[in-house]
């Protein structure tokens, strides 16, 4: 079995997570020549072509192994940094590039519940790093092994992989009320959806119009939309009565029980399912992500 220089396999990791070859430099420390040459050593080492030149850069899916190879040996290295800075209280909390904890979030969760989950776990010095993607995507970073778990609507746990049932976050949707009065003084119909735009998080999410589908039993709909990739941005657009919006009830309900918003649906929330996927290793890291995780789902979620 190959034993591959760990140096290398950063700077693998370095050229993905940064996009290109002069800023993997730049947060090496070392030369452009150098990454360059690094990777050329780790590729004819593993025999294969590890980073496709494209733009963006991508790692191949052998790159993709020796990336989650990679981020494993980062979470062996965080694991023996926690059990030492108990045996020498005051040691140095700093984290390096090479110990960063990725793990992939949906917007949504982390503008309601999920942050102050990890709060305590930051505080004790870990490491951390988060993506955020739609909740239907967030699972594509953890396939591609470039992150150790992942906050998703996905079911069914991945290869090498556990997954644990977080709880469902309900949806409404919600308008300005002088917008709702000028617009739709009945509310949010079947025969008026098509009348107002919908601010949505990006193109990929699909949230809007699962929302009025499932609520009025329609298929295939269009709707006009806005895009927003923030879900803090999304309830400001809202509250600046550019559209409506299909919010989590978390992140609407302080501004709902002010009046600054309306429900123009109080009929019908939609719940959507959350689970955390994460490696399937004996990791006290990965643990305490686990637990600190499903404890505020359990406080926060459906």
């Amino acid at each position: 079995m190959n034993t591959f220089d760990p140096h290398a396999l950063e700077c693998l990791a370095a050229i993905v997570e940064e996009g290109g070859f002069e800023r993997a430099a730049q947060r090496l420390s070392i030369t452009q020549s150098a990454v360059s040459q690094r990777l050329r050593a780790l590729e004819a080492q593993a025999g294969t072509v590890l980073i496709v030149r494209s733009r963006p850069l991508k790692a191949t899916p052998a790159g993709q192994l020796l990336l989650k190879h990679t981020k494993q040996l980062r979470l062996l290295r965080v694991d023996l940094d926690r059990d030492l800075r108990d045996l020498t209280p005051g040691g140095s909390k700093r984290a390096r590039e090479d110990e960063r904890i990725s793990i992939a979030i949906n917007a949504d969760s982390i503008a309601s519940w999920a942050l102050p989950a990890l709060d305590p776990l930051v505080q004790q010095g870990l490491p951390l790093e988060i993506i955020t993607d739609d909740q239907d995507f967030t699972d594509e970073w953890l396939r591609s092994g470039q992150v150790l778990g992942c906050v998703t609507t996905l079911k069914q746990a991945l290869r090498g992989c556990k997954v644990v049932p977080l709880g469902a976050m309900r949806y409404v949707a919600v308008g300005h009320p002088e917008l709702v009065r000028q617009r739709m003084p009945e509310g949010l119909t079947q025969h008026n959806f098509r009348d107002v735009p919908f601010v949505a998080f990006n193109r990929k999410d699909d949230m809007q119009s699962e929302f009025v589908s499932q609520c009025f039993g329609l298929k295939r709909i269009t709707l006009s939309q806005l895009f927003v990739p923030s879900s803090e941005g999304q309830l400001r657009a809202v509250m600046a009565a550019w559209g409506l919006s299909v919010l989590p009830e978390l992140l609407a309900r302080g501004p709902l029980a002010r009046g600054e918003l309306v429900n123009v649906a109080p009929q019908f929330s939609l719940p959507i399912q959350l689970y955390w996927h994460c490696w399937n290793l004996e990791s006290e890291v990965l643990d305490a992500l686990s637990a600190a995780l499903t404890r505020a789902a359990a406080e926060s979620l459906v």
